[in-house]
């Protein structure tokens, strides 16, 4: 009898245990929604980002924006190398920001989705 509480009671804290690391394998690193893409020293106010928005709804795949990470499942910011100095042609934070979410916003604009273009619609006071 001992025997079997014993079975039981392995076969518990191994299914346990399967349970606890699937779980940690199944959970996603999330970024905090929306986050604020701000420059400092910038004219222009900062511009509310949804991950969320452009990943489920819009369907982007983080490479789009991520293109240099070494580890795409912990992508880093975008000032990490998008700085205001640069070096090896990288461009700055502003122009590397315009030139991803612009061309994509009117690219997406072309197609008939609704996407912020002007300043304004993006930079909000």
């Amino acid at each position: 009898m001992k025997t079997n509480i014993f079975k039981y009671f392995a076969c518990f804290i191994l299914l346990f245990c399967i349970f606890s690391l699937c779980s940690l394998a199944w959970a996603q690193k999330k970024p905090a929604d929306p986050i604020s893409l701000k420059l400092e020293g910038a004219k222009m106010a900062p511009v509310p980002f949804s991950h969320p928005v452009h990943i489920e709804k819009a369907k982007i795949d983080c490479a789009a924006c991520h293109h240099k990470d070494k580890n795409p499942k912990e992508p880093v910011g975008c000032l990490q190398c998008h700085q205001k100095e640069t070096k090896d042609n990288v461009a700055d934070a502003k122009k590397a920001f315009h030139k991803q979410c612009i061309t994509c916003h009117k690219e997406s604009t072309a197609k008939g989705v609704t996407a912020p273009v002007k300043c304004n619609e993006c930079h909000k006071k």
